[in-house]
């Protein structure tokens, strides 16, 4: 594609970053990354909610200096969502990729959100792609779509949440590598909250300090603790003059249950952190 002036644009431009999105490493999860990618090996990173992973994508695209397509699954996402539709208009029909075989044609990540979430004809339309064959049928256009070299498949899923229909097939899971992510050490999630929310060192500290208090709830009912999102919200909360107790309660307590018995104790443990 040609632009003014005659360079070559790239299909997916419009979706690469353009800042480099903050990520701080917890292990080697970044070597693991760039070894995938240039073994063109699809990625499942698995772990709760608001532990980093979407971040981690964003960061690796990046790094990689290619385009992100995230897509954010849900209950209704179907293969013709991803793969691509025709479409009538004044002049017509004509064919228009979806995101998924954007990505596989021009080069590019994409980012599969909560894959659990998706139909299953959407899950199955990715099985060609994350095995050594990387293609994707479009069987509507009567097309074989050889991935591009740079292309990679990644895709998330919460195991946390997985009930009877929302685990991943065996079948999906072996066609994939994987990073198991989970929130970081102490250390490491404060500076993160610190930077994240333009709070002091020591503040952030004490947020994910009730983040782990809160955790430990979950042996007690509660679904998940409060995640690195949540306490960066938080921090977020007082950076603009709300008093600690009262961020906490907006940002952490509130948002995490609605059982009633399980909100006091969160706000229990909200009160007894910040006295």
């Amino acid at each position: 594609m040609m632009g003014d002036g005659g360079t070559v644009v790239h299909q997916l431009d419009a979706w690469r970053l353009r800042a480099e999105p903050f990520y701080q490493p917890a292990g080697q999860e970044v070597e693991a990354f760039l070894a995938a990618h240039a073994a063109r090996l699809p990625l499942l990173l698995k772990g709760p909610t608001g532990c980093g992973k979407t971040r981690f994508v964003e960061h690796m695209a990046w790094r990689l200096g290619l385009p992100l397509i995230t897509i954010a699954c849900h209950e209704d996402l179907s293969a013709g969502d991803l793969a691509g539709r025709w479409l009538l208009d004044a002049e017509g029909t004509h064919w228009q990729d979806g995101p998924l075989a954007q990505a596989a044609r021009y080069g590019g990540i994409c980012y599969l959100d909560e894959l659990v979430e998706a139909r299953s004809d959407a899950t199955v339309l990715l099985h060609p792609l994350a095995d050594t064959r990387r293609v994707l049928p479009l069987e509507k256009r009567g097309e074989l779509l050889h991935a591009h070299p740079d292309f990679q498949l990644v895709v998330s899923y919460n195991p946390g949440y997985q009930g009877l229909h929302k685990g991943l097939k065996p079948s999906m899971r072996q066609r994939f590598t994987a990073l198991a992510f989970d929130y970081p050490e102490a250390g490491i999630e404060a500076a993160i909250v610190a930077r994240e929310g333009g709070v002091e060192l020591d503040m952030a500290a004490r947020l994910v300090a009730l983040g782990q208090r809160t955790r430990r709830l979950q042996e007690h009912g509660l679904e998940e603790g409060a995640s690195t999102r949540m306490l960066v919200h938080a921090a977020v909360l007082l950076r603009e003059g709300l008093a600690p107790r009262a961020a906490c309660l907006q940002a952490i307590a509130t948002p995490l249950s609605d059982d009633a018995d399980i909100g006091v104790a969160l706000r229990g443990v909200v009160h007894a952190s910040f006295a």
